[in-house]
């Protein structure tokens, strides 16, 4: 049997690439398929390689509870025409300040992935306001643009303090205590079963109660929506594609009556497939994170 290759955003020490490796065990503990992974260096060569069948599964962030949509993986994923959802896992997200510098006063840049800094933006304003704030494509890339520069930090994970032998200046510098990331298993092969179910259309422009419809759709039918989002169409300003989670499966009757009306109000309509959901636990991440880790979770 060949093994199952996973890519997702690189290079290692990332989150993302934390909840690849989960993914990984988990699928080769039921199965036996051995996996290999593929790090990549943005979420949208990521989703390429699985688009492009360069890859089984892509693992991506979709959602961040301080910050909200990942605007690229929602753009790509509407791009592409083959992706479904295979799973949704959901990760507990601990950023701590690493540099070579002895103290915060040393400080006069601070290097990461442009949510990790928006995660930790009133830690920052507090604790660091005079320093600038520079984006990175991962977590991993600022740890590698600040190198030993002792004026320089970066945030990132704890695990990829221990993973690159960075001392950790300060823990837990996320803004909320509760912070996680909503992850997707996306590949070319989807699911009808599923406690959730996501989908994204667009509607005709300059229709009157263009948007009611479909939601009125599923309130008469008792289908919960537990997220909508909207993304520019990229066509012109004003024009919209919705992304909805539903908390119903495709096998059940009520929600396949819904899809099928649902045509008749949207202009294209994507369905993502019905996956199952699982919010990662420590004992799920004891495997990939540095000794002492739980201590400076807050969960």
């Amino acid at each position: 049997m060949p093994p199952l290759v996973v890519a997702h955003l690189g290079p290692r020490g990332t989150n993302t690439e934390t909840v690849a490796l989960v993914y990984g065990e988990q699928h080769q503990e039921r199965t036996g398929q051995f996996v290999e992974f593929l790090p990549c260096p943005s979420i949208g060569k990521t989703l390429e390689a699985a688009a492009q069948g360069l890859v089984d599964v892509a693992i991506v962030p979709v959602e961040n509870s301080t910050e909200g949509g990942i605007a690229i993986t929602l753009d790509c994923l509407w791009s592409a025409d083959n992706l479904k959802i295979q799973q949704e896992l959901v990760l507990p997200i601990t950023h701590v300040l690493l540099s070579r510098g002895q103290s915060l006063a040393n400080l006069n840049r601070v290097v990461s992935h442009p949510q990790a800094l928006g995660q930790c933006q009133k830690w920052l304003t507090a604790h660091l306001p005079q320093v600038s704030l520079v984006p990175a494509n991962s977590t991993t890339e600022a740890i590698q643009i600040i190198g030993d520069d002792p004026t320089s930090a970066a945030i990132a994970s704890p695990r990829a303090a221990t993973l690159f032998d960075l001392p950790v200046l300060q823990t837990n510098i996320q803004d909320y205590p509760d912070n996680c990331t909503r992850f997707w298993a996306v590949s070319s092969e989807g699911h009808l079963n599923g406690s959730h179910t996501t989908l994204a259309f667009s509607v005709p422009r300059n229709v009157p109660g263009a948007l009611v419809s479909p939601l009125q759709l599923l309130a008469q039918r008792n289908i919960n929506l537990s997220r909508i989002e909207s993304r520019p169409t990229k066509r012109s300003l004003g024009e919209y594609v919705f992304f909805m989670d539903l908390e119903a499966s495709q096998t059940e009757p009520r929600l396949r009556e819904a899809l099928g009306q649902l045509k008749q109000y949207t202009e294209v309509l994507k369905i993502f497939g019905s996956y199952p959901t699982k919010v990662l636990q420590l004992a799920d991440l004891q495997h990939f994170h540095p000794p002492g880790w739980p201590a400076s979770y807050s969960p």
